[in-house]
């Protein structure tokens, strides 16, 4: 391909390492606006299959770029309506990897049979369901009753639906031989022919029509008025489980979906128990087939090991179970116009044209626009305004211009010019030269810096926003407001508002859009995020390549953020060590902490945080099993082990609360040594560090590690 191809197009496998931060940034971008749209506001652009496209080429890229991870991407879902009361999920609720293809699934096996060291000729049973189209949702029973119905929300805090949720038929407020409490999760749905009856009364009652099944069945449950919610045909399918106290009603997944319809909630008939790949693939197949004819949209099929045992030894990884992921159906194309290409302004300066399409249905859908990603793509596709073209909703890149019809091209259609000034500030936009392998950089960037006004904005949109800050009542329009008067300009002026306004001449209250009630909840808000976790508090500074896996690997390992200013500080110069220390941490590699070391390097970086500490106090993070005997020690593996695989060792020690690492240091604590361990048991008896074998290492975990 030409030295020009687009990033869109790039297999991660060929991307370099600025190639794959552009491209994360970009996918991070549009999923956290569909994030709202779905979650939020029940009103998605772009169907589940397309949504799980973007999730899934980011993880691609992150898996093979960690450090190019900087998009909030380990959440779930969006923040909680602020129109429900909140419900905090006592076990969050996650979401699934996704497959494709068959070799995929088979892929999928592999891994969990490699994950626990089990044999290829000794059975793994898995679960194969329907992937329902519908709304997640929890009820929780204690002693047989339903006392609260949550959505899932973020996955960590949900709405409060309980008097909606008690209003459908399908769900019943009282069961008999549950566990003393019980969790029991599924999705909320509306059949085709109950969703086709009530858009023929919307419309004869001149009211718009719903865009699908999905769309209504969340807009229903999540009416303010719980009449409104019995008027509509809700159903409800269990599947999953959360918080349960007392005995586990089964040993398996399967069991437990068979206790789930014994207690009297519904539980889909499709479900099947399968021993191989082969049984995995013939039940998908199956379901496609009656994919249309089922009176319930699906959008693919979810296995799931059945063994329960061997679901708590996978565990989870990000934001997905190991032992489990969805296997989506095939994509979904239409043609439209492309209306204009529009330039927005990204956080670091780059520049990202968006396509503005004439509005198109594509399996009950509409979009509206699609991503163009860089100057290359719209080179490469050589698409135009007025152009008539190809969009796809699924698959490797979604929404995405597949590219335009010829025939249909307009005479006046002129190739696209990419503006090489910025359209917020008008600096030069240029594209920069990597020095390490001479390429020109995919991405046009601004070079206006902190005088840009849409970089300025985009860092505070970030700093407030629901992975780093989440001040309620500060989004995206209300900073743009006070950027735009010169209320709030750094990160510390937040802190600073309420006092500031008790001053002015001209008060919030007076503004229009607000009011008392309004500027005291803002400011309460504000108030509440005074005291907000260290990882938190790292995400939101917006250093490059610092997302929010590599902050909680940071707050980790330094407890605090004064020793990360000292070390980060110091690691600029080599001769100190503190670099080494750095780089020792699992998880960071030498590219993330240059940038960790440049940021901080920055008098004018170390200025915003320490007048921010003035103002906010980050807390020191939660160990992740106090009271177990390895909790805040390091742990190195090395040598072979005989009962466990080094992957599943390393999550049972982080589990404990320990920190795992890769290299043996006076900051070592134990050294579990297996046969054909080499010069890491010397390290660790040259430095005085206790050695243990696998064995002994498992006495020592006990209870705690089963």
């Amino acid at each position: 391909m030409a030295r020009g191809e687009a990033l869109r197009a790039l297999d991660p496998e060929k991307m370099t390492a600025r190639e794959a931060k552009a491209e994360y940034a970009a996918l991070a971008a549009e999923i956290a606006g569909h994030d709202v749209r779905y979650h939020q506001q029940d009103a998605p652009t772009i169907s589940d299959a397309a949504y799980d496209a973007l999730r899934r080429r980011a993880d691609a890229i992150a898996a093979r770029f960690p450090a190019a991870a900087t998009g909030a991407l380990e959440g779930v879902g969006a923040k909680p309506s602020e129109k429900f009361a909140k419900v905090r999920h006592r076990m969050p609720m996650l979401s699934l990897a996704n497959v494709f293809a068959d070799d995929e699934v088979e892929e999928f096996v592999g891994r969990v049979r490699r994950f626990l060291d089990w044999p290829a000729e000794k059975p793994l049973a898995v679960t194969a369901e329907p992937k329902i189209d519908g709304l997640s949702c929890s009820l929780r029973y204690e002693k047989g009753d339903l006392v609260v119905a949550a959505t899932r929300g973020d996955g960590e805090e949900g709405e409060d639906v309980t008097q909606n949720v008690r209003t459908i038929g399908e769900i019943p407020n009282r069961i008999a031989g549950a566990p003393e409490v019980l969790e029991v999760r599924g999705e909320v749905y509306m059949t085709k022919p109950d969703f086709a009856a009530m858009n023929a009364r919307q419309e004869a009652e001149g009211k718009p029509p719903f865009a699908n099944p999905r769309n209504a069945a969340a807009g229903s449950l999540r009416q303010l008025d719980p009449r409104i919610t019995a008027a509509r045909p809700l159903r409800f399918f269990a599947y999953a489980w959360g918080e349960i106290k007392g005995e586990m009603p089964a040993r398996t997944q399967s069991g437990m979906v068979e206790a789930f319809a014994r207690f009297g909630l519904p539980t889909n008939p499709l479900m099947r128990r399968c021993e191989s790949v082969a049984e995995m693939l013939e039940v998908y197949r199956a379901i496609e087939e009656q994919r249309a004819s089922l009176p319930y949209d699906i959008d693919g099929v979810v296995y799931k090991v059945d063994d329960l045992d061997l679901q708590r030894r996978l565990g989870f990884v990000s934001r997905s179970p190991r032992w489990a992921t969805a296997h989506k159906f095939p994509a979904e194309k239409a043609t439209t116009e492309l209306l204009d290409i529009e330039i927005q302004v990204g956080r670091t300066g780059s520049l990202t044209p968006v396509a503005r399409l004439k509005p198109v249905t594509v399996g009950g859908v509409v979009v509206t626009n699609a991503t163009l990603h860089n100057e290359d793509e719209i080179a490469r596709k050589d698409v135009r305004i007025g152009d008539t073209v190809i969009v796809q909703r699924a698959g490797d890149v979604i929404p995405q211009i597949l590219g335009h019809v010829p025939e249909k091209r307009p005479d006046r259609a002129q190739p696209y010019a990419f503006p090489h000034v910025c359209p917020a500030c008008g600096s030069h936009a240029v594209r920069e030269i990597d020095p390490k392998t001479g390429k020109e950089d995919v991405v046009r960037r601004c070079t206006g810096g902190l005088v840009c006004p849409a970089q300025a904005v985009e860092r505070l949109k970030h700093f407030a926003s629901r992975n780093a800050f989440d001040i309620e009542g500060l989004g995206d329009k209300q900073i743009e407001s006070f950027y735009r008067d010169g209320l709030i300009t750094r990160p510390q002026d937040i802190f600073t508002l309420q006092a500031r306004d008790a001053r002015s001449l001209r008060r919030l209250k007076d503004r229009e859009g607000y009011g008392e009630t309004s500027v005291r909840n803002l400011f309460a808000s504000i108030e509440t995020r005074r005291s907000v976790a260290l990882h938190r508090f790292i995400f939101a500074l917006g250093i490059r390549h610092v997302g929010e896996t590599t902050a909680k690997l940071l707050a980790r390992h330094y407890g605090g953020m004064p020793a990360l200013l000292d070390a980060a500080v110091a690691a600029a110069d080599p001769a100190t060590g503190a670099l080494n220390e750095l780089t020792s941490i699992e998880g960071i590699g030498p590219v993330v902490a240059e940038s960790i070391v440049d940021f901080f390097g920055e008098p004018h970086n170390r200025e915003v945080v320490a007048e921010l500490l003035e103002q906010v106090t980050p807390e020191p993070p939660e160990q992740v099993a106090a009271e177990s005997p390895v909790a805040g020690k390091t742990v190195v593996f090395t040598g072979a082990l005989e009962k466990m695989t080094r992957e599943e060792a390393k999550a049972m020690a982080e589990r404990l609360g320990a920190k795992v690492s890769g290299s043996v240091s006076k900051k070592t604590s134990i050294v579990v040594a297996g046969p054909g361990a080499g010069s890491k048991l010397a390290n660790a008896r040259d430095l005085g560090v206790e050695v243990m074998d696998e064995d002994a290492w498992l006495k020592l975990v006990g209870e705690a590690g089963a």
